[in-house]
C-alpha cells in the first residue's frame, strides 16, 4: 500500500502523518503550511467574550501540545512538497502529484482541492474530516457537538473526496473514548488519535477493492465559518465550565447516540 498524503502543518495533522509513517506506507506528502494556530481576539468584544476567546484558543494550544507532543515535524523521510494556500491547487502542485506513485490519496487539514487536482488523485481518494458527517460538515465541527450538548457526537469521518465539501461517500466514522475530566479540546485531540489508529488499521488490513462506501443522506448541516461567534463560548465556559463531558457521563444530558459506519464491520 502506497499512500499520498495531503495535509496541513499543525501538530494534529503531523500526528496523523507520523502514525502512518510508522507503518511504512507513506509514499509522498504534500504539506500546506497553515495559518497561526493561536489567533488574536477580534476588536470590540465584551470583556466576557474576550476572556473566553483567549481561554478557548490558549486551551486548544495547550491540549494539542500535550496530546501531540513530539509531532511538530514529520518524523521520517519521504518526497515532500510544501505549499502555501495559493499554491495548493497550482499547476506545479498537480504536476508534482502526477510524478508520484501511490495507490490511494488521503487529505487532512488542507483547504478545498480543485477539480483539476482531484482528477489526478486517482480512483481511491479519501478525506479525513474533523466532524461526524453528515450531521457536522464544514467548519468548527468538533465544537458544535458540545454546543448542542452532545459530546458523544464529536468524532471524525473518513469519506471519499468530492467536489462538494465533506459530502463524499463515507468509509468510516471514528469516535474517541470519553472520560471524566475531558474538556472540549481533549475530546478533539483524542478524536484525531482515534482516526489515525483506525485509518492505519484500515489501510494495512483491508484491500481497497473490498472497501464499501455509504452515500451521505441529506439530513445533516454544513456549518460555515460565519456560524461561529465568540459569544457561543459563553455556553461552553460560563454555563458549563467546559465540563460537558462530565455532565454527559453522569447521565445529566440526553444519551442520544449517532448511527456509526465502520469500515471494519463491512470488511468482515
Amino acid at each position: 500500500m502506497r499512500v499520498l498524503l495531503l495535509t496541513g502543518s499543525h501538530p494534529r495533522h503531523l500526528y496523523l502523518v507520523n502514525k502512518l509513517m510508522e507503518l511504512d506506507i507513506v509514499a509522498a506528502h504534500v504539506m500546506e503550511v497553515r495559518e497561526s494556530f493561536v489567533p488574536n481576539p477580534p476588536e470590540h468584544l465584551e470583556e466576557i467574550d474576550r476572556e473566553n476567546f483567549i481561554r478557548h484558543f490558549a486551551d486548544r494550544d495547550e491540549a494539542e501540545n500535550r496530546h501531540f507532543e513530539g509531532h511538530t515535524e514529520v518524523l521520517g523521510q519521504v518526497p515532500t512538497l510544501k505549499v502555501s494556500l495559493q499554491e495548493l491547487n497550482s499547476e506545479e502542485t498537480i504536476k508534482w502529484v502526477c510524478n508520484q506513485t501511490f495507490d490511494i490519496a488521503i487529505s487532512y487539514g488542507v483547504h478545498k482541492l480543485s477539480n483539476e487536482l482531484l482528477n489526478v488523485l486517482g480512483k481511491h481518494a479519501w478525506n479525513v474530516h474533523g466532524g461526524l458527517s453528515p450531521w457536522y460538515k464544514g467548519n468548527t465541527t468538533l465544537f458544535w457537538p458540545f454546543f448542542m450538548l452532545r459530546p458523544n457526537w464529536a468524532g471524525m469521518t473518513v469519506h471519499r473526496l468530492s467536489s462538494r465539501l465533506d459530502a463524499g461517500d463515507i468509509v468510516h466514522h471514528s469516535l474517541p473514548l470519553l472520560e471524566y475530566g475531558d474538556g472540549l479540546h481533549d475530546v478533539a485531540c483524542k478524536a484525531v488519535k482515534q482516526v489515525a489508529s483506525d485509518l492505519g488499521e484500515i489501510l494495512t488490513t483491508l484491500p481497497l477493492e473490498d472497501i464499501q462506501y455509504t452515500p451521505q443522506k441529506g439530513n445533516g448541516k454544513l456549518w460555515v465559518g460565519s456560524d461561529w461567534m465568540p459569544q457561543h463560548l459563553r455556553f461552553v465556559y460560563n454555563t458549563y465550565n467546559n465540563d460537558i463531558v462530565d455532565y454527559y457521563l453522569d447521565g445529566k444530558l440526553p444519551q442520544i447516540e449517532p448511527t456509526i459506519i465502520s469500515a471494519f464491520q463491512k470488511g468482515e
